[in-house]
């Protein structure tokens, strides 16, 4: 699936914690638990990253390499190091599938095992769940607007580089995305890729129609011709001419891509260049910039786009590029444990997420309550991954994670899905948490 970087990639402080651990002969099983505190213009979240982080933790060992470094820093013991060299993940974890919603406060992941190594996953847990899941909700939110138009993931040359590219694809593909142009990610996880050409290349040639025609011939099932390049409208009247010649010899040209100007006014026109030319099977795409509101926009005016091309905007989350993701101890051998830090509180012990639906299919309100806790007429959210370090089965495939997102978000009530209003779905503390406070 992917290579996991490593146990270095970490926090100085996740290892110096550990050596005070050991040296106090803490080994104790901790709990740990891991929730979004909150983030601005998301009414939900969309789980993902899951599997990266269970076959990371499977995997999680020091190298000789790695060893020799962390002696050089003439920090630590060498008896720290040599428990270093024996570390194995041995606990279990609990975690709410990757293509479910949840919302603020509610525990995505629970780890629980001795504290040393739970503690040293930190770091590279919250890293994993808490990008994939960000980028997994802008994604959401893209679906949602495009209003069944299709939707391909162009943020491959603008994300902050490969590791995050590949996380990228994986996570928008959860979220409905149709494709990605990242050949990569088409061919690691199966999903399916999509691509046009640039201007660079229509440039290339003498004239825009021989650019078309010659692309054609290479690509006789499969082009799309980028039409913008010098005038949009004289560029979908040359697509038309060779859209023209491939349908009297068999073939039919797939579609032409906008990329800037009006386009709305300009997606109408050049569909009524290509219906005209009795050529009503090709596609409008359109790319440049969007995001989920200008997708909204465009559908909102009737704009005759048939998919989108959305990057930039994507790749990177821009309007909200981090989340507020936490991962905090909870629970210490027999103790549960809380903080009362100024706008950072928790919750101790170990919890549960349980989701009420009415009549209708439609959820009602989460609750969150504790570990062991049985809630009537709910469905309890957090379910066993792992065991003693190794992981329960092999998971979902990415298409069953897909429909596992789809069925969620049709049951997410609609006002909740708005890209616009910031709404607070109902979640509730039981009686069993508060009691354990």
């Amino acid at each position: 699936m992917h290579t996991p970087p490593g146990p270095l990639f970490t926090d100085l402080y996740e290892l110096t914690m550990a050596a005070v651990y050991h040296a106090g002969g803490m080994e104790d099983s901790a709990c740990f638990s891991m929730f979004v505190r909150d983030c601005p213009g998301r009414n939900y979240f969309v789980a993902a990253g899951l599997a990266d982080a269970l076959e990371a933790l499977e995997s999680f060992r020091f190298s000789e390499e790695d060893l020799a470094y962390l002696k050089g820093q003439g920090l630590f013991t060498g008896d720290f190091i040599s428990r270093l060299e024996r570390f194995r993940f041995s606990g279990s974890v609990r975690a709410i599938p990757e293509g479910t919603l949840f919302f603020p406060e509610e525990p995505v992941l629970e780890v629980v095992a001795p504290i040393l190594e739970a503690q040293i996953l930190e770091t590279y847990l919250l890293n994993t769940i808490g990008f994939q899941t960000m980028i997994a909700s802008k994604a959401a939110r893209c679906v949602h607007a495009a209003a069944g138009r299709g939707l391909v993931d162009f943020s491959l040359r603008r994300t902050q580089a490969a590791d995050a590219g590949m996380k990228v694809a994986r996570s928008v593909c959860i979220a409905g995305f149709d494709a990605t142009s990242n050949v990569l990610a088409g061919s690691t996880y199966g999903i399916p890729i999509s691509g046009t050409m640039a201007h660079s290349y229509v440039q290339a040639f003498e004239d825009e129609e021989t650019a078309f025609a010659t692309y054609a011939e290479m690509f006789p099932d499969n082009s799309v011709f980028l039409i913008d390049t010098y005038d949009t409208l004289q560029g979908a009247e040359h697509a038309a001419r060779v859209g023209r010649r491939m349908k009297r010899q068999g073939r039919r040209l797939t579609g032409v891509r906008l990329d800037s100007g009006d386009m709305v006014t300009l997606s109408r026109k050049v569909r009524d260049i290509l219906d005209a030319a009795g050529l009503p099977e090709v596609k409008i795409y359109a790319s440049g910039s969007f995001d989920e509101w200008k997708v909204a926009e465009a559908v909102a005016a009737g704009a005759r786009i048939d998919a989108f091309g959305v990057g930039t905007a994507l790749g990177v989350s821009a309007d909200a590029p981090y989340l507020d993701i936490v991962y905090k101890l909870v629970r210490y051998g027999d103790r549960n444990v809380r903080k009362f830090s100024s706008g950072k509180a928790t919750l101790a012990g170990e919890k549960q997420v349980f989701r009420r639906t009415d009549p209708a299919g439609l959820w009602q309100e989460d609750i969150i309550g504790a570990r062991g806790e049985e809630l009537p007429d709910s469905q309890p959210l957090l379910l066993p991954v792992m065991e003693a370090g190794r992981r329960r089965g092999n998971g979902p495939s990415l298409p069953e994670i897909r429909a596992h997102f789809h069925n969620n978000f049709g049951c997410l009530p609609a006002r909740y899905k708005s890209i616009d209003r910031r709404l607070k779905y109902p979640i509730r503390i039981s009686e069993g948490l508060r009691r354990l406070q």
